[in-house]
């Protein structure tokens, strides 16, 4: 499914009439099949686009935070589709009603609030599987606070990393700058001036061309990282949504980040599995939205393992028992004796699971800076290094001159 803007003639009994229209539609051929049973004419059709600035509010936690707010204020006295729909006839800000404005097209459509909120590609696919196992037990309003404080902590986390990573990333970039400016000027100097001694002209030559070595390395590393950065954040915030591209496949296979990633998705589908059947969703329902809440492919393949072994008959415990799961949590799944236990097991393996996540987004940022550490020491070092390689020249040009003196 996909919004598309058309520009649509009709024939009036005053002459032809231009009109801009929205369709949430899955493709250009629907767009124009609704078109003509409205006795249009189709002009234009193109997909929508946000510009940067909607794609910052959508993205935006606090703005995320107050639309969740609203729609559970609201649903006391009313359902969560029709309270979304007050939602979007109140909003005045140009910008926030294009925003919203796939989701009115979903309710137009007849369809329920969950498609509605992920119809606007806003939120993350943990916060919509939370959401959507709520909705599935026909407890929304209960399950609104716990996605409002998904979307708080991974602001949080996200905060805390991007800050740890802006604040090591420029002492990087004093560094690497002071480096690329002071490389010329000062292998300029020392090629200038070279001892004149043979043996300790031979030893000076080592000594500048490892010190030149040594600051490309460095100015490859660093300026090699920024790129590599700089695109895996772009690539994120392009392809968010998504679960699987290219980035994502190299991001995961980073053997710290990609633990901490696969924690968080672990938690999040566990939690909203366990929710789901504490409300009596049925068990192939909650296996089946539980993969839809994480972006993991991995994650995403147990869930539909687990209820494919299910459909053959397998217990409950053994298709629950599988990789990527960790030996601990396979015992906790082993000891299943009925139905009820389930809910409260996947409970507290989404608890330790984002204890997990917890620790490892510590030791990212730990391991961060002692890395940053590292590079500005092997900097530092190179620079004091390289005042003693001019010491050498400045010895070898005075000892030339007391030479020539006497």
């Amino acid at each position: 499914m996909q919004q598309w803007i058309a520009e649509i003639a009709y024939d009036t009994t005053s002459g032809a009439k231009r009109e801009v229209e929205t369709f949430y539609l899955p493709s250009e051929d629907d767009v124009r099949n609704e078109i003509s049973k409205r006795n249009g004419y189709v002009l234009s059709i193109r997909p929508h686009e946000r510009s940067p600035l909607e794609r910052l509010l959508a993205r935006s936690a606090m703005w995320q935070v107050q639309l969740l707010r609203g729609i559970q204020f609201r649903s006391t006295a009313t359902s969560p589709g029709v309270a979304l729909w007050k939602i979007i006839e109140s909003e005045r800000s140009p910008m926030r009603q294009n925003i919203l404005s796939p989701a009115r097209e979903a309710l137009a459509r007849g369809l329920g609030v969950i498609d509605a909120l992920k119809a606007m590609n806003i939120f993350d696919p943990g916060t919509l599987a939370i959401l959507a196992a709520s909705d599935k037990a026909n407890k929304l309003e209960d399950g609104i606070p716990h996605a409002i404080q998904s979307v708080t902590q991974k602001r949080k986390n996200a905060r805390a990393i991007m800050g740890t990573m802006g604040w090591l990333a420029f002492d990087v970039f004093t560094i690497v700058q002071s480096l690329i400016w002071g490389r010329g000027m000062v292998l300029d100097w020392f090629l200038d001036n070279k001892p004149t001694k043979p043996e300790e002209l031979e030893k000076y030559e080592n000594v500048v061309g490892m010190l030149s070595l040594t600051w490309d390395v460095l100015i490859a590393t660093a300026v090699g990282m920024a790129i590599f950065m700089g695109w895996t954040v772009i690539s994120f915030m392009v392809n968010k949504g998504k679960k699987d591209w290219p980035t994502a496949r190299i991001v995961r296979k980073i053997p710290l980040i990609g633990g901490y990633l696969r924690d968080l998705g672990f938690a999040d589908s566990m939690s909203a599995c366990s929710r789901m059947l504490k409300g009596l969703v049925p068990i192939n329902v909650a296996l089946d939205q539980a993969s839809e809440a994480t972006t993991s492919p991995d994650i995403s393949k147990y869930w539909l393992d687990t209820a494919a072994d299910l459909e053959r008959g397998i217990m409950l415990g053994g298709a629950l028992d599988r990789e990527p799961l960790t030996y601990t949590e396979r015992l906790e799944l082993a000891t299943l004796s009925d139905l009820t236990q389930v809910a409260t097991i996947m409970e507290s393996i989404a608890e330790m699971r984002a204890q997990a996540a917890k620790t490892k987004h510590s030791l990212i940022v730990w391991i961060a800076f002692a890395l940053t550490g590292l590079y500005l020491a092997i900097a530092f070092g190179s620079a004091i290094y390289a005042l003693t390689v001019m010491n050498m020249s400045m010895d070898s040009m005075m000892s030339s001159l007391t030479e020539g003196a006497f």
